[in-house]
Formats: structure tokens, sequence, C-alpha cells
């Protein structure tokens, strides 16, 4: 194990040293640990010899295993009451903390959010020290350690605000998304088996988590159309719960893709490599899409068009329409969708199509290897 220096970890070392077990609580979906990894990245390089564990929901273990070099281990997080991301498993809540508080842990930095119901969580967990945001109803464990929630700003620099706050220097605004070999393999397959040009293709996501979140299905039919009356093959992408979704929009676009359900998550990363644009609702995929370099138009409907948006503004395009009920968390609008139906077709065609025409903007800038199409199909 490389050794520490006494004043690595800024404000979160100790008395005897940094600490050398560290958890990080960040139990969100793809798109919000996506735009910690920058966060992340600063805790590793300012703790190369501390073991930092990952508390997320329990999805993101594939998440820990892809960015095995900013965390060691993961811990899924059962839920909690009030806390709206999972139903929390309340049977299973003593044992996790019981866990949590066996593996005693040196500090544990609460990077999920301003800290109304979490500053109490983590702290339930006896580590030496904790650390995190606080908000203005929020209990502070340590007035040293925790800094104060930042209500603006997009969402990567307001955690990495709380960085700057532990005395850690920054390393970079980008993200990442590492692909393996195996994953661009698979989308050098898709990408033979669909006869698909890298760089002459556009990668339409029409699916979110939220129905709220999602622009009118109908609309990425008729955009996908547009796209493919220019000369773009069309990749409807998607998970297994969006097939529907996928199914109506590519069903009546020449030439276009269907590969909802057909991909695993880095798979998708692989394809976007090599896509023209993206198109997609404010939704996991534009981040993955802003990690690996491929420009894109965002539809943001319901969310904080700001917060969330990718910091480079010239590659990537959020649209949106001013409504006063920003940001919701209704599963469905109940009151008519505005966000969604104000945002009309002509207006994103437009955007779309302008971007399409930007040369410049429109070569996949790769943050890591493209697929090797020579390669894989020698194999």
């Amino acid at each position: 194990m490389r050794m520490l220096s006494p004043s690595a970890g800024g404000r979160l070392a100790l008395p005897d040293g940094p600490p050398r077990r560290v958890a990080v609580l960040r139990a969100l979906q793809l798109g919000d640990l996506l735009c910690a990894v920058p966060a992340l990245r600063a805790l590793r390089r300012a703790l190369p010899g501390s073991e930092i564990t990952l508390v997320g929901l329990p999805w993101a273990a594939a998440f820990a295993r892809r960015f095995a070099h900013l965390v060691d281990a993961f811990v899924p997080f059962p839920g909690f009451p009030g806390l709206p991301e999972i139903e929390p498993d309340l049977a299973a809540l003593p044992g996790f903390v019981r866990e949590m508080q066996a593996m005693r842990y040196d500090a544990v930095v609460q990077l999920h959010g301003r800290g109304d119901i979490t500053n109490v969580l983590v702290a339930s967990f006896g580590a030496r020290v904790s650390a995190g945001f606080v908000g203005k109803n929020a209990w502070c464990p340590d007035a040293a350690r925790y800094a104060p929630w930042p209500d603006t700003g997009r969402e990567i620099q307001r955690l990495l605000s709380l960085v700057d706050f532990l005395g850690i220097p920054r390393v970079g605004t980008a993200l990442e998304f590492p692909l393996d070999g195996h994953e661009c393999d698979e989308a050098a397959a898709l990408l033979r088996e669909h006869a698909l040009v890298p760089g002459e293709f556009v990668c339409v996501h029409p699916g979110a988590r939220l129905r709220s979140r999602r622009w009118p299905v109908e609309r990425f039919a008729a955009l996908a159309q547009r796209i493919a009356d220019l000369g773009f093959r069309v990749v409807v992408t998607g998970g297994p719960d969006e097939r529907a979704l996928a199914a109506r929009v590519a069903k009546d676009t020449p030439g276009a893709v269907d590969l909802a359900g057909r991909t695993s998550l880095g798979v998708l990363g692989a394809l976007l490599c090599n896509a023209r644009l993206l198109v997609c609702n404010d939704t996991g995929a534009s981040h993955v899409a802003a990690a690996v370099g491929t420009p894109s138009v965002v539809l943001c409907c319901g969310a904080d068009p700001w917060r969330f948006a990718p910091l480079d503004a010239e590659r990537h395009e959020v649209l949106h329409e001013a409504v006063p009920c920003r940001p919701c968390a209704h599963e469905c609008c109940p009151i008519g969708h505005p966000c969604a139906l104000r945002l009309s077709l002509e207006h994103v065609a437009a955007r779309v199509l302008r971007r399409l025409a930007l040369r410049e903007l429109g070569a996949p800038v790769r943050a890591i290897p493209a697929v090797d199409l020579a390669r894989a199909g020698a194999r």
C-alpha cells in the first residue's frame, strides 16, 4: 500500500494521520453518480492509500466496479424514510447500520445532498469524523467539516464545493466513463450487424425514469423521421423497460435500428462514442454522452435545466420551457405537462438539425478509445 502523507486529506485528516477507511454516501441514480466523479477523483488523489467505500443504491454495485480506480468497495443502501429514490427496506435498516458501525470507518463523507435527512444517518455510522453538506434546516454534526449546501450552480460544481471546503485539491471537472474491451467488441458487433458507420448515425433515447421527465414519444418519433430524411441513420436506445417507447419511435423511421433492451450500459457508452449526436431526455444517457465526448441535445422536462446540464454548453445543448413548478418530482404531471408540451417539435428539430450541420461539433470526440472495427472484425 502506498504511504500517506500526514497532511493528506485536508480537513478529513485525523490527529494520528489521514483516514485509512473512508465511506462516501451517494445513494442516487446514474446521472447523479456520474456528476460525483470529479469529487470522487479528488478524494482518490488526496487519499491514495485509503480504502474508499461507496454507499449507494443496489444498482450502483456495477458503477463501483466500473470506477474501481476511484472506489475500492461498495455497500448497498436499503433506503431510508423520507428519501425518495427507493422504497426503504425498514427491516434491513438496523442490520445496515450495524454493518456500517462494525466497519469502524475513520471518516464518512455525506455527498448525497443538503443533509436534511442524511446527516443524521451518516452520524449513526459511528465513524471517527464525518463531513458533508448542511442545508439551512439540516443538523450539522461538525461545523469544521460540513460545508453550506449551494442552492445554485451545476451539480458537478456543487459537489466540488465540498472538496474545496475540506481543503482537498480538485483534479479537474471532466466526467469519465471507462469501457472494457468486451463492451467495445459488443458495440462493434452491433455496428457491423446493422451496417452503422461511425459519425453517421444519431442516437435517440426517448425514455426517462419518471414519466414527467419525458418529452412526448410521438414528438420523438417525428423528430427521428426528420433526422432520417437528412440521410443519418437513427439508433433508438433505452433500457428493457423502455422497449415500448423505443418501438414507437423506430417503427415509422426509415432505416432505424431499435436497440432498446439489447445493450448493457457499457455497450451503450461504446455506441455513443461513435454516434454523431445524442438526442435524449434529461436522464443518465445525457451524462454518459458528456463523459465520452459525444455532442447532445437534451430535452429537459420537469427537472432543473441548469443543475444537471453538462458543463460544456458548446457541445451539449439543453432545451427547456420556463414553468414555475420546476423542479418536479411527480411520476406523472398533475397539471397537463406544460414543460414538455410547450417544447415544440419545430423548435427541437431546428436545434437538432443545426447541430447535425456543425461539422466541427458533429464528429465524436472520444474520452476513451473508439470501437476498433478492424480489430473486432478480425476476431
